[in-house]
């Protein structure tokens, strides 16, 4: 298998190219929030191995709220631009393809940015400006972009097949019509008409790295155990504390603010989430939400049933990263549907989840034992969000059009072509796919 990748380059503005950097974005959509995949500079669809990719200017309107912890006055950070993407494969093999492909134009953009020289060696430039994300979610580990697309073609192929000769299969039983549909996949595979690449070897640096971290997370937690329940008593009882008397910042967003973002969602059935805020003070908060994300980070990656993410089946990948010294924290993440029905999502399927790592954030609902209440208080919670919420200034997405469910279900469907012999209850559930 091709297991998947995630990159963010992250650098600060020059003050003084902040106009011209924003114009660069601009002209690589063809309107606010739809972006055109084949713009001169960061031709998208030239590179069939990313997934999403984004460049977001990573503007923070919440930086007063520090002042909701003994008046301290508003922290001075730079102005970052972030560039991010979801990749298969290898992150230094992608940034050379990068280079290669699009280094004029990734040139003009970083040229806004500090420190960026017109000598400098692109590939070197971004890996010395890494953010990577302490925890991070993939839909469905080790399907490819050409997987993808490979396999929206077959079911394309299997429904036309299917009404071309309704009158033939309008009476067969659903083991028939899956025999007889596997038949016509792998004529047409053999004609060349249709192509069902077969998985890549996994890497053995791969199974190695990832052999080594399902052992070693458990035994280091092992290894601390004595130390955190000799200090569990106290911890208890400091967030405690804090959860009864942190502020709570969720006032509604000025409207005006809200329908800028708006001009950046929904357009597509796939929308881009960023939120981004200042994280509470002192060890207790900052320490929590390390091992908070961290086992995040160990359920995705070991545990977590391909296609979900607890109850959540819309989200394609998702991250958090610390900025400025785990001062701030952003997240981002790809998903179906509208904003509300994705707030309402997490609401109702992992409020517990919710909780536990946005708590962390200065304003959130006050939450009660850390997984309690919180985004209980469905207008506060929402309220909050919308504040800390930033727009894409480009996002693209290498399958328009197509849900994780959608992907899922094409995926199922060539798992099925693939088995030579079905009970009628498998091939009737397997029919139903199309």
């Amino acid at each position: 298998m091709t297991p998947q990748a995630n990159f963010m380059v992250l650098a600060p503005i020059a003050a003084a190219r902040r106009t011209e950097l924003e114009q660069l974005l601009h002209s690589m959509n063809d309107a606010p929030g739809r972006v055109n995949a084949a713009n001169p500079l960061i031709p998208f669809t030239q590179f069939d191995t990313l997934h999403f990719a984004r460049l977001v200017i990573l503007n923070d309107g919440t930086l007063n709220d520090v002042r909701a912890y003994g008046g301290a006055p508003a922290p001075s950070y730079p102005l970052y631009l972030a560039f991010l993407g979801d990749i298969d494969g290898e992150v230094d093999s992608f940034f050379k393809e990068l280079a290669r492909r699009a280094g004029d134009g990734l040139r003009k953009i970083f040229s806004c940015c500090e420190g960026f020289t017109a000598g400098a060696d692109l590939v070197s430039w971004m890996k010395e400006h890494p953010a990577p994300a302490i925890a991070a979610y993939v839909n469905w580990r080790s399907r490819t972009v050409l997987q993808i697309h490979e396999e929206a073609a077959l079911r394309e192929a299997l429904l036309n097949q299917v009404r071309t000769n309704r009158d033939e299969f309008r009476d067969l039983p659903p083991r028939q019509t899956q025999r007889k549909l596997r038949q016509f996949v792998e004529a047409e595979v053999s004609s060349g008409h249709l192509k069902l690449t077969p998985p890549k070897t996994t890497p053995l640096i791969w199974w190695i790295e990832n052999a080594l971290h399902l052992i070693g997370v458990p035994l280091l937690g092992l290894l601390l155990l004595p130390f955190l329940i000799l200090i569990a008593p106290i911890y208890i009882f400091c967030l405690r504390r804090l959860e009864k008397t942190d502020p709570e910042l969720c006032w509604r967003v000025d409207q005006a603010d809200s329908d800028r973002l708006s001009r950046f969602e929904d357009h597509y059935v796939t929308n881009q989430f960023n939120a981004m805020g200042s994280l509470k003070p002192g060890r207790v908060r900052l320490f929590t939400l390390i091992g908070v994300l961290n086992t995040v980070d160990y359920a995705a990656r070991h545990f977590v049933p391909r296609g979900r993410l607890g109850r959540i089946r819309t989200i394609h990948f998702a991250r958090w990263v610390f900025l400025d010294d785990k001062k701030r924290m952003v997240f981002f993440s790809n998903y179906d549907g509208t904003v509300e029905s994705y707030m309402d999502d997490f609401i109702n399927k992992t409020g517990f989840g919710l909780n536990a790592v946005f708590s962390a954030g200065i304003g959130y609902p006050r939450t009660n034992w850390l997984v309690r209440d919180g985004c209980g208080d469905e207008q506060k919670y929402k309220d909050f969000l919308r504040r800390h919420t930033l727009p894409s200034q480009v996002w693209y997405k290498a399958y328009p059009g197509l849900t994780a469910i959608d992907l899922e279900r094409n995926t199922l469907l060539r798992k099925g072509l693939e088995v030579s012999s079905m009970s009628e209850q498998e091939a009737r559930e397997w029919v139903a796919l199309l």
